[in-house]
């Protein structure tokens, strides 16, 4: 949910189903919070809405504009039981949480968590081995295959794509702490 809309509890978020029409009053949702460990809330629509390219959403006992901030930045989902049978091949991005995610056969780390909204792909949220996040580009162009039963996302990615992201090392820290020198004429 991105943002509190109205005054009696409402919040306008993205849609990022195929089938935003199979949102409806009375169905239930789960908020997820995005801070870690934290629990998700069963939520049920009493209304909704199209505004503005978002969903407004009206939950059942969320009925002021401070209940609505607390759902500003969850994510909604649906719950397993209510999903929608899916095409051989496709998947749902809730699923790829806890996978492996390897680059040309070598394991770079476990998917924590995907993001949207940083460009045209998706972001895949890794934590590799030495406990570093690094952001990759769930991009079709890079995906080799996704194999949901040994939990692995398959990727060729370009090379130094995972460079990109990756913490700087003390070297590099120390050299941008250091003053910029003026070079004299």
């Amino acid at each position: 949910m991105v943002k509190t809309q109205g005054r009696r509890g409402e919040v306008a978020g993205e849609i990022y189903s195929n089938v935003p029409e199979r949102f409806s009053v009375g169905m239930k949702l789960l908020a997820l919070p995005r801070e870690p460990n934290a629990g998700r809330r069963e939520l049920e629509v009493e209304g909704l809405w199209p505004h503005k390219g978002l969903l407004v959403l009206k939950f059942v006992g969320v009925d002021s504009i401070s209940d609505a901030e607390t759902l500003v930045g969850c994510e909604l989902q649906v719950p397993r039981s209510q999903r929608s049978e899916l095409q051989a091949g496709w998947n749902y991005v809730s699923d790829l949480i806890g996978c492996s995610a390897l680059d040309h056969g070598r394991e770079i780390g476990r998917i924590e968590d995907v993001q949207f909204g940083a460009g045209e792909a998706p972001l895949l949220i890794v934590r590799d081995a030495a406990k570093s996040l690094v952001e990759v580009p769930f991009a079709e162009a890079y995906l080799e295959s996704i194999d949901m039963e040994r939990k692995q996302v398959r990727m060729k990615l370009p090379e130094g794509l995972l460079e990109v992201n990756a913490p700087l090392t003390a070297e590099e820290k120390r050299e941008q702490a250091r003053p910029e020198r003026k070079k004299k004429p």
